[in-house]
Parts: C-alpha cells; structure tokens; sequence
C-alpha cells in the first residue's frame, strides 16, 4: 500500500526543485533590480541546483539499497513495505531527473543547430 504522505512529499520536492528552477532563470544574471542592495540579490546557479537534485536522488537510491538491504538481513526494524515505497521514490525520482536531462540535451542541440 503506498502511503499517500510519501506521494505528496516527493510532489512537494519536485514543485520545490521547479520553483527554483523557475526563480533562478525568472530574473537574467545580468540584471539587478535598481532598488535592491548588495545584500538583498540571492541568486542560485543552474549548476548548483542541478547538483542539489543529483544529490537527493542519489540519497534516495542509497536509502532504497540500505533498506532492502537490512530486509534481507531480517531486520524487524524494516518491514517490506517500507522497501517497495523507498525503492518506487528513488525509481521516480531517477527517471523525472532523466527526463529532465533528455530535456536539456535536446535543447542544446536545438541551440546548436540554430544558425548565427
């Protein structure tokens, strides 16, 4: 049985990875609002958050493998499960970040056949 609280934490993830996404190409690198100070421009790296969600899908597969693996030692700890819902969210969020790099791949190829 999957656990709904589990579904809406991993949507939260993603909306929350989206929504940086989104703030962080929103406004050009290049442009600072005229009434904001040295202080109050906090600008995210594409090459940050992107690192930051390699990050998490890789703590969820090793979560998935810790926890299967400590079911097969018969830990009562862990029940089965806990291991199907564990291995189904580092499996999602595995192929959403795949998606997302299929994406990029395809738009820099279309950047690169544009003519100058």
């Amino acid at each position: 049985m999957v656990d709904r609280a589990d579904i809406n934490s991993v949507l939260a993830q993603m909306r929350a990875i989206q929504s940086q996404v989104q703030a962080s190409s929103s406004t050009p690198s290049h442009v600072i609002p005229q009434n904001a100070g040295p202080q109050s421009v906090e600008r995210t790296e594409f090459g940050s958050i992107l690192k930051n969600v390699v990050d998490q899908v890789n703590d969820a597969q090793k979560t998935a493998k810790n926890l299967a693996e400590a079911f097969e030692r018969g830990d009562p700890m862990v029940d089965l499960p806990q291991v199907m819902l564990s291995a189904e969210k580092a499996s999602v969020s595995f192929q959403a970040m795949t998606q997302v790099r299929n994406r990029l791949v395809t738009a820099y190829e279309d950047i690169m056949k544009m003519s100058i």
